[in-house]
Parts: C-alpha cells; sequence; structure tokens
C-alpha cells in the first residue's frame, strides 16, 4: 500500500476547515484550478453514508467518480472512498485529518492506493503528479482560508 499524504498548517480554525467542506460544491473550483464539478448526490453534506461526485483533470486526463462519506468526526476527520467496486481496489480511501494546534491547524490528507507492483513501474510520472496535486490542494486550502 501506498499512502499520499501532505500536511499543511493553516491559521484557522477547524471549524473553517469544516465550513470550507461541508460547502465543498461551492468551493471546489476555487480550491484547485484542475477541478472541474462536485456535486452532492445522495444524503446531508458530510454524514456518513452521502455520497458526492467529482470531475477533476489529474495527468492531463479527465476523471470522474462517485464518492461515499463512510467516517466523519466534525472538525476532526472526513474519510471517503470511491464507489466503484474495481476503482476502489485500487483506490481504498482517502482522508482529510484536521488538528488543532494553539491558534493553526494542521491540515492533512492521505491517499490510500494499493497499486500493485506493474502500475508503480508503469505510472511513476503520474504517480508523482498526484503527490503534486494533493500538496497543490493543501496550498491552496491555506491561502483561500487566510484571506477570509
Amino acid at each position: 500500500m501506498i499512502i499520499l499524504e501532505d500536511s499543511i498548517e493553516i491559521k484557522t480554525t477547524p471549524e473553517k476547515i469544516w465550513g470550507f467542506f461541508v460547502h465543498i460544491d461551492e468551493n471546489y473550483k476555487a480550491w484547485h484550478p484542475d477541478h472541474v464539478t462536485f456535486c452532492w448526490v445522495k444524503g446531508r453534506p458530510l454524514e456518513e453514508g452521502t455520497i458526492g461526485y467529482f470531475e477533476e483533470y489529474l495527468h492531463g486526463e479527465m476523471h470522474k467518480a462517485k464518492v461515499v462519506y463512510t467516517k466523519i468526526v466534525p472538525n476532526k476527520e472526513i474519510e471517503f472512498n470511491i464507489t466503484h467496486p474495481i476503482w476502489r481496489l485500487f483506490y481504498p480511501k482517502s482522508t482529510f485529518i484536521i488538528d488543532k494546534k494553539g491558534d493553526t491547524c494542521v491540515f492533512t490528507a492521505r491517499t490510500y492506493l494499493r497499486p500493485g507492483w506493474l502500475f508503480t513501474k508503469l505510472a511513476k510520472d503520474q504517480l508523482e503528479e498526484s503527490i503534486t496535486h494533493v500538496k497543490e490542494e493543501g496550498e491552496n486550502l491555506k491561502k483561500l482560508l487566510e484571506e477570509n
């Protein structure tokens, strides 16, 4: 298993980070220039069992997926999984963790991958681009939340 992880310290509160993700349907495009759309498909924002849909460019290719939110701890943790059973084998889950640290928060994004050795050899560039994308999302989140 490979875990893509990026952490960034943000001068904000857990509630403001949480609010950003509750309203991700409104914030998705501003979060990263490669993001196209996000919508809530079933359920209420950030509740266990809720389904969301997103479109984004990764490695120059359009990716579309539905995700189900599997663990929600308000102001602390968001966990979600791809709903497609085949893709879930390779992409079992992602998490966003919010840790309060004095008057700031540490936001950590983790993507868990089970790529297999062949994918790791053939898709090294895509893996590196995914790491860059996750890092840019953290930097953009920091900028968006610290400006407001």
